[in-house]
């Protein structure tokens, strides 16, 4: 937010500091031309409007996209975002031929209903009775994959093998896909399987308004019975920011006319439909409650009324890794009993296994798919996966801190030499902060801090800052913005990867104080709260 004025009379100021005139050493005057040098480019780059735009945005990743020299001198921020996301799109397109998009679920069906609902008198004379029956009654795997042809082309090839108590099938299909405007695509699909014969599809996607789309999907399936055409049209508009509403027709097998409300907010997430068709006419309402926890923790809970009876369900689920969440629903319902599912989702990879526990109402059944999977994820939580991730962040932060080893030296010794260039200057600003009582900073560290007894053993990784910061002191005031405090001059990161934090004890008109900063937190000092109470 710094306007022109302030970056001119910063500029100056490192200048003034840096510039090689000033040194007659002949190390410091090198150390000087060079981060003089490092002043002048960044004063290039930010007191031009059009490369400070995309150095706001984009960092120094933007400066070195190709292409800017041909576009012309934009005067807005969004004017540069989009003429930055072309770039990419263009240098995306480069390479569509080594992309693919793969996608799988694999379902495993558990009948366990032998754990509650057991025949003991009718098999207590059968060898191995005594142990309950889990068996597997049903799988399903799907598989598909992405082939980009151009960039408004791309091919789907996907295919699917199911069984259930021993008879099975599978088939495969190939769509094609053609993006034909910005405002719809279209797609053909053809398939073949050993359960149904051969069958042809069209879809086709169309935004109507911009807060308004269309999609409609017409199929043909050929088998021994003859052709069964299809037809499925889904009306979609944004009620508001948060809010969409549904509309769909089902035509064929099992023609049905359906209508939703979603609402989707940051916290919550809201659905309500309702279905008439045959064989089946519905209600259902769920809710999922989302906390802004770390590891983005959602509760849910839903009721499902209708001709086939009624379905409550209640879950959560939670993020176990960076690319992995760990679901599970209980699903008690009237007449289909109680089950458990549990839904693992690793990328684009999804695992599922529903477990059928009893046919029945039984209290015990709902207990045990309540509590123990709780009681399992929390052991595993604190035994396995927690040791998992902590073993892999420490991995990550090895090989970060070995593949900026380099720079961080860089940097080391840019911000040593920044320091000696600095004594001079700092010399003459603590005498005029002496003169007026003014502020003068005593001490001040920046790095890791280790306060928490449970981290004891960690090591303490900190850089002395006192003299960068009291040559940042103007008319008794420090005023530090909210960025990373690795990039001040005379600073750098003594700990790549880690928690960082600013300690600063300083005297004030006489009076010591003292105060602790996070890394990207923003600080300005004086301050009476910082002050050291004298009785302490």
């Amino acid at each position: 937010q710094a306007s022109q004025e302030e970056l001119k009379a910063a500029y100056r100021r490192l200048c003034m500091l840096y510039h090689p005139d000033k040194h007659r050493d002949p190390e410091l005057k090198s150390q000087a031309e060079r981060l003089f040098n490092l002043v002048h480019q960044a004063y290039e780059v930010l007191s031009d409007p059009q490369t400070r735009a995309i150095y706001d945005i984009y960092g120094r990743r933007g400066l070195e996209m190709e292409g800017w020299e041909v576009v012309e001198r934009k005067r807005t921020a969004a004017e540069i975002r989009e003429e930055f996301e072309r770039l990419q799109r263009e240098r995306e397109e480069r390479r569509l031929q080594q992309r693919t998009n793969p996608k799988g679920t694999i379902s495993v069906g558990i009948d366990a209903t032998d754990l509650f609902d057991r025949y003991d008198e009718e098999y207590e004379d059968v060898p191995g009775s005594s142990f309950p029956q889990i068996e597997i009654n049903k799988m399903h795997i799907s598989q598909s994959i992405e082939a980009p042809l151009t960039s408004t082309d791309t091919a789907i090839l996907s295919g699917n093998l199911s069984t259930q108590n021993g008879n099975g099938g599978g088939s495969i299909n190939l769509a094609l896909r053609r993006v034909t405007s910005a405002k719809g695509w279209g797609e053909l699909e053809f398939g073949a399987g050993d359960l149904h014969g051969p069958l042809f599809g069209l879809k086709i996607f169309r935004n109507l308004t911009p807060r308004c789309f269309i999609t409609t999907n017409c199929a043909l399936q050929f088998s021994s019975r003859g052709v069964r055409p299809g037809l499925t049209t889904v009306l979609a508009r944004n009620l508001d920011k948060n809010t969409m509403g549904y509309l769909q027709w089902r035509w064929g097998i099992q023609s049905a006319m359906n209508t939703s409300i979603v609402r989707d907010t940051k916290t919550s997430h809201f659905t309500l439909a309702m279905q008439l068709g045959i064989p089946h006419s519905f209600m259902m309402v769920s809710y999922q409650h989302k906390f802004q926890d770390e590891d983005q923790t959602r509760v849910k809970g839903s009721l499902k009324v209708g001709f086939f009876g009624t379905i409550v369900e209640y879950g959560a689920e939670r993020k176990i890794s960076r690319h992995s969440v760990l679901g599970a629903t209980v699903s008690v319902g009237v007449p289909q009993g109680v089950s458990l599912k549990i839904k693992l989702n690793r990328a684009s990879q999804t695992y599922f296994f529903p477990v059928h526990l009893t046919d029945q109402l039984l209290p015990s059944a709902v207990f045990y798919a309540t509590v123990g999977p709780l009681v399992i994820y929390f052991a595993m939580h604190r035994l396995v996966i927690k040791p998992y991730l902590r073993a892999q962040k420490e991995r990550e932060l090895e090989k970060q801190r070995e593949s900026t080893a380099s720079d961080i030296l860089q940097k080391k010794q840019e911000a040593e030499a920044a320091v000696r260039l600095m004594q001079e200057s700092v010399r003459r600003i603590i005498e005029a902060e002496e003169a007026r009582m003014g502020l003068i900073v005593v001490n001040a560290w920046y790095g890791k801090f280790v306060n928490d007894n449970s981290r004891k053993n960690e090591k303490v990784k900190v850089i002395d800052v006192t003299v960068p910061l009291q040559c940042l002191v103007k008319d008794s005031k420090l005023i530090l913005t909210e960025a990373s405090k690795a990039g001040l001059p005379g600073f750098y990161d003594p700990c790549v990867g880690e928690e960082k934090s600013l300690k600063v004890l300083y005297q004030f008109r006489g009076v010591l104080h003292q105060v602790m900063s996070a890394d990207n937190e923003a600080l300005r000092i004086p301050k009476q709260s910082h002050r050291i109470d004298a009785d302490g």
